[in-house]
Protein backbone atom coordinates (compact mmCIF):
# COMPACT_ATOMS: atom_id res chain seq x y z
CA UNK A 1 0.00 0.00 0.00
CA UNK A 2 2.99 2.21 0.78
CA UNK A 3 4.01 2.51 -2.79
CA UNK A 4 0.26 2.91 -4.06
CA UNK A 5 0.30 5.78 -1.87
CA UNK A 6 3.74 7.77 -3.12
CA UNK A 7 2.21 7.19 -6.86
CA UNK A 8 -0.95 9.08 -6.49
CA UNK A 9 0.90 11.94 -4.32
CA UNK A 10 2.72 12.40 -7.78
CA UNK A 11 0.38 11.89 -10.03
CA UNK A 12 0.27 15.37 -11.69
CA UNK A 13 3.48 16.47 -11.21
CA UNK A 14 4.61 15.14 -14.95
CA UNK A 15 1.23 17.48 -16.22
CA UNK A 16 2.65 20.89 -14.49
CA UNK A 17 6.49 20.46 -15.79
CA UNK A 18 4.67 19.84 -19.14
CA UNK A 19 2.86 23.11 -19.19
CA UNK A 20 5.89 25.04 -17.94
CA UNK A 21 7.81 23.35 -20.86
CA UNK A 22 5.71 24.44 -22.70
CA UNK A 23 5.15 27.57 -21.39
CA UNK A 24 8.86 28.37 -22.30
CA UNK A 25 9.14 27.15 -25.39
CA UNK A 26 6.32 29.56 -26.78
CA UNK A 27 8.23 32.04 -24.91
CA UNK A 28 11.35 31.15 -27.09
CA UNK A 29 9.71 31.00 -30.12
CA UNK A 30 8.20 34.11 -29.83
CA UNK A 31 11.44 35.62 -28.64
CA UNK A 32 12.70 34.03 -31.88
CA UNK A 33 10.20 35.72 -34.16
CA UNK A 34 10.69 38.96 -32.55
CA UNK A 35 14.26 38.70 -33.35
CA UNK A 36 13.31 37.83 -36.98
CA UNK A 37 11.31 40.81 -37.43
CA UNK A 38 13.94 43.39 -35.79
CA UNK A 39 16.79 41.50 -38.17
CA UNK A 40 14.08 41.91 -41.23
CA UNK A 41 13.31 45.85 -40.47
CA UNK A 42 17.39 46.44 -39.74
CA UNK A 43 17.87 45.21 -43.41
CA UNK A 44 15.03 47.37 -44.90
CA UNK A 45 16.88 50.68 -43.04
CA UNK A 46 19.70 49.67 -44.54
CA UNK A 47 18.47 49.13 -48.33
CA UNK A 48 16.57 52.46 -48.40
CA UNK A 49 19.54 54.35 -46.84
CA UNK A 50 21.57 52.94 -49.79
CA UNK A 51 18.88 53.12 -52.44
CA UNK A 52 18.59 57.09 -50.94
CA UNK A 53 22.03 58.04 -50.99
CA UNK A 54 22.83 56.75 -54.55
CA UNK A 55 19.55 58.39 -56.05
CA UNK A 56 20.71 61.74 -53.54
CA UNK A 57 24.50 61.67 -55.48
CA UNK A 58 22.99 61.49 -59.43
CA UNK A 59 20.18 64.26 -58.17
CA UNK A 60 17.32 61.75 -59.30
CA UNK A 61 14.53 63.19 -57.42
CA UNK A 62 11.98 60.84 -58.88
CA UNK A 63 13.96 57.72 -57.40
CA UNK A 64 14.73 59.08 -54.53
CA UNK A 65 11.12 59.15 -53.66
CA UNK A 66 10.82 55.89 -55.32
CA UNK A 67 13.16 55.08 -52.43
CA UNK A 68 11.48 56.71 -49.52
CA UNK A 69 8.64 54.97 -50.49
CA UNK A 70 10.62 51.46 -49.52
CA UNK A 71 11.45 52.39 -46.26
CA UNK A 72 9.85 50.97 -43.25
CA UNK A 73 6.45 52.67 -41.91
CA UNK A 74 7.43 54.88 -39.40
CA UNK A 75 11.38 55.14 -40.50
CA UNK A 76 13.08 58.30 -40.69
CA UNK A 77 15.17 59.55 -43.19
CA UNK A 78 17.67 61.94 -42.66
CA UNK A 79 19.97 63.61 -45.61
CA UNK A 80 23.35 65.43 -45.25
CA UNK A 81 25.14 67.17 -48.32
CA UNK A 82 28.08 68.26 -48.27
CA UNK A 83 30.75 69.02 -51.55
CA UNK A 84 32.20 65.79 -51.55
CA UNK A 85 29.84 62.97 -49.92
CA UNK A 86 26.33 62.47 -49.16
CA UNK A 87 24.92 61.20 -45.95
CA UNK A 88 21.94 59.53 -45.45
CA UNK A 89 20.38 58.16 -42.26
CA UNK A 90 17.55 56.18 -41.48
CA UNK A 91 15.81 56.05 -38.09
CA UNK A 92 12.90 53.65 -36.89
CA UNK A 93 11.93 52.75 -33.26
CA UNK A 94 10.40 49.64 -33.09
CA UNK A 95 7.70 48.55 -31.22
CA UNK A 96 7.64 45.10 -29.44
CA UNK A 97 4.42 42.69 -29.69
CA UNK A 98 3.33 43.05 -25.74
CA UNK A 99 2.95 46.19 -24.39
CA UNK A 100 4.73 47.45 -21.75
CA UNK A 101 8.17 46.36 -22.94
CA UNK A 102 10.63 49.10 -24.54
CA UNK A 103 11.02 49.97 -27.80
CA UNK A 104 14.08 49.18 -30.10
CA UNK A 105 15.59 51.45 -31.91
CA UNK A 106 17.39 50.68 -35.45
CA UNK A 107 19.52 52.46 -37.14
CA UNK A 108 21.09 52.65 -40.73
CA UNK A 109 23.70 54.61 -42.71
CA UNK A 110 24.78 55.24 -45.52
CA UNK A 111 27.39 57.34 -47.34
CA UNK A 112 28.50 57.84 -51.05
CA UNK A 113 30.39 60.50 -53.55
CA UNK A 114 28.30 62.74 -55.49
CA UNK A 115 28.38 62.08 -58.99
CA UNK A 116 30.49 64.42 -61.15
CA UNK A 117 27.93 67.10 -62.81
CA UNK A 118 25.17 66.23 -60.81
CA UNK A 119 22.94 69.05 -59.43
CA UNK A 120 23.23 69.94 -56.13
Amino acid sequence: MAGRASRRTSRGMVTAELAVAILAALSLFALMCWGLVLIGLQLRCVDTAAAVARQEARSDRAAVARARQEAPQGAVIGVQRQRNQVRVTVTLRVRPFLRGLPAVPLRAEAVVVPEPGAAR
